[in-house]
């Protein structure tokens, strides 16, 4: 179950020891954190990044490494409730995303290429049309297109040209040239203006949280205000791979890498049932009968309760911690978008996404309901079974063979070791023992 950017190593780095002194202090050291500290050192700010174990150990290698600006059929949504200048707002930060991955990609070699995107529909094209008008008030200039080159009958899609992809580990190894990076170093405690680690201290001005789901409880509600989503791809080998970037909402999306073909999909809220692989597996034997199933693997996304991430200050309690979370599923480009934005809120410079994404935006939405009443129904659940983080009765997955909470998304290995975060405490060994008795 490993995906198929593992063919590139990334550097080796070695733990903090001692005491150190940095401008900023960058949590996390995946898509975003990385790109946050790369963002931050070219307008000259001085950062160290720390990562708990390994670089990209956790979700950036299970991506599907699309660079598009075009998050489903989110722009009809966004005009709605937010307005033009806003939902514009959000367009051209993530267009100017891409922009900055293409500048980096100029200088690392990281299969980087320009292809379009598009979002399909299997049956009827109303929502298609919807979509195209608020992209038309917003003076994007999408394109429908009623021929689509799928191995399956559509209704037609909306086209955004010259978006991108690339491999995201390659990106990552040559974006690690010439940053501070301290590995298996994860933060224990962290005060204002100071992190404890295992081996030693860092004294910072400001400090990024790029943990994925942030880690503290105690400030920002984000226990409440996010939830995560299991997602699942395949890679193909032996066919030619489709030209251009896919994605139907709630179906399949496609992309070529190399020689191959990615199918991802099959996802489902974390604890909860959902197609998988075996959904992915039966959709690749139906539509790429000459394939052959070359790699599969899972991916966790972090979903907020508007669709768009919480991007700013941490709390209103903690003016010198910032946070980066909740891409609900679009990992690369609002990694770049957090880091822009970071980096001028650092520097009190202005950006045009600071109110839209801030983290204490409003939270009165139809999802903080959901999330309220699943927590609540797993914590009254009796059970030994219990999620370290907050307490949640964890559940059994038979298809990836974890332990996983569906209140907050913890998972756990069979022997109890944390897999995904929240959780960063390894199940007591006397439930351990009871869990193997009862998967």
């Amino acid at each position: 179950m490993e995906s198929i950017w593992l063919d590139t190593e990334l550097p080796h780095f070695p733990p903090l020891w001692g005491e150190i002194h940095t401008d900023v202090l960058v949590i996390g050291g995946g898509m975003a954190g990385l790109c946050c500290a790369h963002t931050l050192q070219e307008a000259g700010i001085n950062c160290v990044v720390v990562e708990k174990s390994r670089l990209a150990g956790g979700n950036t290698r299970n991506t599907t490494a699309k660079i598009t600006a075009q998050h489903g059929l989110c722009f009809d949504k966004l005009l709605r409730r937010f307005g033009t200048e806003l939902s514009q707002a959000y367009l051209q930060a993530n267009l100017s995303a891409i922009s900055a991955f293409a500048s980096l990609a100029g200088e690392i070699d990281c299969d980087f290429s320009r292809t379009d995107h598009t979002v399909y529909a299997r049956s009827g094209v109303q929502q298609l049309e919807t979509e195209l008008a608020a992209l038309n008030k917003l003076g994007y200039p999408a394109v429908f297109r009623e021929k689509l080159p799928l191995p399956f009958p559509t209704a037609g899609g909306i086209c955004f040209p010259d978006q991108a992809q690339f491999h995201p580990l390659k990106f990552l190894a040559g974006l690690t040239a010439d940053l501070t990076i301290y590995e298996n170093t994860p933060v224990l405690q962290l005060t204002p203006h100071l992190a404890i680690t295992e081996k030693g201290e860092i004294h910072f001005s400001k400090a990024i949280v790029a943990t994925h789901f942030p880690l503290l409880n105690k400030h920002g509600l984000f226990f409440l205000k996010l939830y995560q989503q299991r997602s699942y791809a395949v890679s193909l080998e032996g066919l030619t791979p489709l030209d251009g970037m896919y994605l139907e909402e709630n179906g399949l999306s496609l992309r070529k890498a190399g020689d191959a073909q990615i199918l991802g999909g099959g996802g489902h809220r974390t604890g909860k049932r959902g197609g998988g692989w075996q959904a992915l597996e039966a959709a690749a034997q139906r539509y790429f009968p000459e394939g052959t199933l070359q790699q599969r693997w899972a991916a966790q996304d972090c979903m907020t309760l508007d669709g768009l991430p919480y991007v700013g200050q941490y709390s209103k309690r903690t003016p010198w911690l910032y946070v980066a979370t909740g891409f609900n599923k679009w990992g690369m480009t609002n990694s770049m978008v957090a880091a822009q934005l970071l980096t001028c809120l650092i520097l009190e410079k202005p950006h045009p996404c600071k109110i839209l994404l801030s983290p204490q935006r409003r939270m009165l939405r139809p999802q903080l309901a959901v999330n309220g009443w699943e927590s609540a129904l797993n914590l009254l659940t009796p059970g030994l079974r219990r999620c370290t983080h907050m307490g949640c009765r964890l559940v059994w997955n038979s298809q990836e063979h974890s332990w996983d909470c569906p209140c907050h998304g913890s998972r756990y290995t069979q022997s109890g070791q944390v897999l995904d975060n929240p959780a960063v405490k390894p199940l007591p060994a006397f439930w351990r023992r009871e869990l193997q008795k009862k998967k």
